[in-house]
């Protein structure tokens, strides 16, 4: 169960690093992109959000083969529904960021992609907090369908305890362990995590 806990949390830090570093640029794109740009990325971004993550993890593995890794294509899997469903959070944080910051920022003699890099993009990661946690714990608790795969996280690891031999009375008992590891893991996650909004948000009221 340990070796299990310790997949688990590298398939769904790789798969938010994965979904960041498709999520933003995308988001980025959304905003200001061109319309060659902007429109493709929208379409591409509402069909994977369409799809359920079974299916994409089936069509990652099996349809387009990107590993013989289980894992792997796991990761593919949950990092670009995960890439989706950020760049909405990260849109929805740029856009949040008065326009005014903008002009500011062209009119001291930067270029528009300076601008987005220096003062839009820093203050939106800051807005984006509260929704990227609450995007941090679905893909946590999605990688348990990476069983599919074959894959031995938490979910995948209590099936191969329970199908082994005298083992058939423990279900119960299985289920229940792996739900309190998810507990445990999405609460520390949490916390950690509002502790970071907590420190890097935009101050507000008094403490502006």
């Amino acid at each position: 169960m340990l070796e299990a806990t310790v997949v688990t949390v590298q398939l769904t830090f790789v798969s938010i690093v994965l979904g960041f570093v498709i999520g933003l640029p995308a988001a980025v794109a959304e905003v200001y992109g061109p319309p060659w740009l902007r429109v493709p990325v929208e379409t591409v971004g509402v069909v994977v959000r369409a799809v359920p993550i079974l299916v994409i993890l089936i069509y990652m593995f099996y349809v387009f083969s990107v590993s013989s890794s289980p894992f792997i294509a796991a990761t593919f899997a949950l990092g670009l529904r995960s890439g989706a469903y950020q760049s909405q959070i990260f849109r929805g944080a740029i856009q949040s960021v008065g326009e005014g910051q903008m002009e500011a920022a062209r009119s001291v003699g930067m270029t528009k992609l300076e601008a987005i890099a220096y003062v839009i993009v820093p203050q939106s990661l800051r807005r984006s907090i509260p929704g990227f946690q609450n995007e941090f714990t679905i893909v946590l608790k999605d990688t348990s369908i990476a069983i599919i795969l074959g894959v031995t996280e938490l979910l995948g690891t209590a099936e191969d305890l329970f199908l082994q031999q005298n083992r058939t009375g423990t279900a119960l008992e299985l289920i229940l362990a792996i739900s309190l590891v998810y507990f445990v893991l999405t609460v520390t996650t949490n916390r950690g995590l509002e502790f970071a909004g907590d420190y890097f948000g935009v101050p507000t009221g008094e403490n502006a």
